[in-house]
C-alpha cells in the first residue's frame, strides 16, 4: 500500500473546518508553516525543502489550500512540475472561488495526477489533475467530505470506507469543537490501507497534521502537529484575520524525525 494524504472538510453556514494528515516520506525533508515566500508576504504554508513548494497554505485573507496526489502518482516525475506549487498559486488571491479558477487555467499536462481543496469561510471547492487537459472543479457540498487519492467520499478508498462515517457522526458543532475529529485524525488502527494515521512502513507514515476552522465570522484558526497527530501537540499557526500569521512554535524533534516529508 502506499500512503496517501487525508483532507476532512465540514461545510455549514456558520463554520467550514478543514482536517488533513500529512503522509509523506519519512527522508523528506520539510520545516512547519511559516511566511517563507518573500514574493507572498501573506501567504503562510509548510515548506517542502526539495522542490520548494508547499502541501498546505492559507492567506492573510484566509483562503486555505492544500494538495494531494491521485492514485499511482506519488513522487515526482521526470518533466513534471511538482505540485507543491499548485496551492501557493491559488493562495495568490483573495477568495476561494478566485483561487480555484486560477488553477482551472492551468495545464494539467504539466503535474502528475493530483487533487486540490480550497476553501474559505464562504464555502469548499474540490479540483482534480488527470495528468492532461484543464483542471476540474466541484464545489463541496454542505456536510462532511473526505478526499484522498481518490475523489469525495469515494468508497473505493478503503480509508473512506472506514472513517467516513466516523466523521459524519463527529463532525464539529462549533468552529473550535475539535476533540472528536483529532481522535480520528491520531487513529492508527485498521489495515494498511485503512489506516488514517499511517504507521510507518516502507520508509513512508503520516507526518504532521493541520487542523484549520473558518468561522462565518471571527478570525480563521489553523492549529498544526509538527508530527504524527498521537504524538505531537496541535499548536497555533494562523489566527489572527487582521495579521499574516503566528509563527509555529520551534519544531520539537521528539515528536517526529526533524523535517521530513511533504506530499508533492
Amino acid at each position: 500500500m502506499t500512503p496517501v494524504c487525508t483532507v476532512v472538510v465540514l461545510v455549514r453556514p456558520t463554520h467550514l473546518v478543514l482536517a488533513a494528515n500529512r503522509d509523506e516520506r519519512l527522508d523528506r525533508p520539510w520545516d512547519p508553516p511559516a511566511a517563507y515566500w518573500p514574493d507572498r508576504p501573506t501567504t503562510v504554508a509548510g515548506r517542502d525543502r526539495t522542490a520548494g513548494g508547499t502541501w498546505m497554505g492559507m492567506n492573510r485573507d484566509g483562503v486555505v489550500a492544500t494538495v494531494l496526489n491521485r492514485p499511482g502518482t506519488l513522487g515526482p516525475a521526470a518533466g513534471k512540475r511538482s505540485r507543491g506549487e499548485l496551492p501557493l498559486i491559488a493562495l495568490d488571491h483573495p477568495t476561494a472561488a478566485e483561487g480555484a479558477a486560477a488553477i482551472m487555467r492551468l495545464d494539467a499536462d504539466a503535474w502528475r495526477g493530483f487533487n486540490m481543496v480550497i476553501a474559505d469561510r464562504t464555502g469548499a471547492i474540490f479540483l482534480r489533475g488527470l495528468g492532461h487537459g484543464r483542471p476540474q472543479a466541484e464545489p463541496l457540498p454542505a456536510g462532511v467530505s473526505m478526499i484522498t487519492a481518490h475523489d469525495p467520499n469515494d468508497m473505493d478508498s478503503p480509508r473512506t470506507a472506514r472513517h467516513l462515517a466516523r466523521f459524519e457522526e463527529t463532525a464539529p458543532a462549533a468552529a473550535n469543537d475539535l476533540t472528536a475529529w483529532r481522535e480520528i485524525l491520531a487513529d492508527r488502527r485498521g489495515e494498511s490501507a485503512e489506516q488514517i494515521n499511517v504507521v510507518p512502513r516502507g520508509g513512508f507514515g503520516t507526518v504532521c497534521a493541520s487542523f484549520v476552522s473558518l468561522p462565518a465570522s471571527g478570525r480563521p484558526i489553523w492549529l498544526f502537529a509538527a508530527g504524527p497527530p498521537h504524538k505531537a501537540d496541535f499548536q497555533p499557526v494562523f489566527c489572527d484575520g487582521d495579521t499574516a500569521a503566528i509563527p509555529a512554535p520551534p519544531y520539537d524533534p521528539t515528536h517526529a524525525r526533524p523535517h521530513d516529508a511533504t506530499t508533492t
